[in-house]
């Protein structure tokens, strides 16, 4: 199994297995038909409070990560996400933040890495 890291804008590819959008909001400027999204999984997002907080604030990020973290402790829907991950070989988790390195999905990949291993 392989988990990787895609922005929704990105067109869609071969290579990217199965799409998982993981915002609790849907991308601006992306129309649902054209998108090529097999789950939504938007409860395992940052709380708005969380995602508000952070405002993609590169000194923010470990603080970030941390609350994060313990926002999906023992969620079901982490749980979901992880069963659904783990009955495909390759699934891309998409998101729609500008910042490639320090956003959501790149906590949550190492977060279901950490429950699948």
């Amino acid at each position: 199994m392989k988990i990787k890291l895609k922005r929704v804008y990105e067109p869609y590819t071969e290579a990217d297995g199965v799409r998982v959008l993981v915002d609790r909001l849907w991308p601006r400027g992306i129309k649902k038909e054209d998108q090529r999204i097999d789950k939504w999984f938007k409860d395992v997002a940052p709380s708005n409070e969380l995602r508000k907080w952070y405002n993609h604030d590169p000194e923010k990020f470990e603080a970030f990560n941390q609350k994060y973290r313990t926002e999906t402790e023992g969620a079901k829907a982490l749980d979901e996400l992880v069963d659904y991950i783990r009955q495909h070989k390759i699934v891309t988790l998409v998101f729609s933040s500008k910042e490639l390195k320090l956003n959501n999905a790149v906590v949550l990949s190492k977060i279901i890495e950490e429950h699948i291993a």
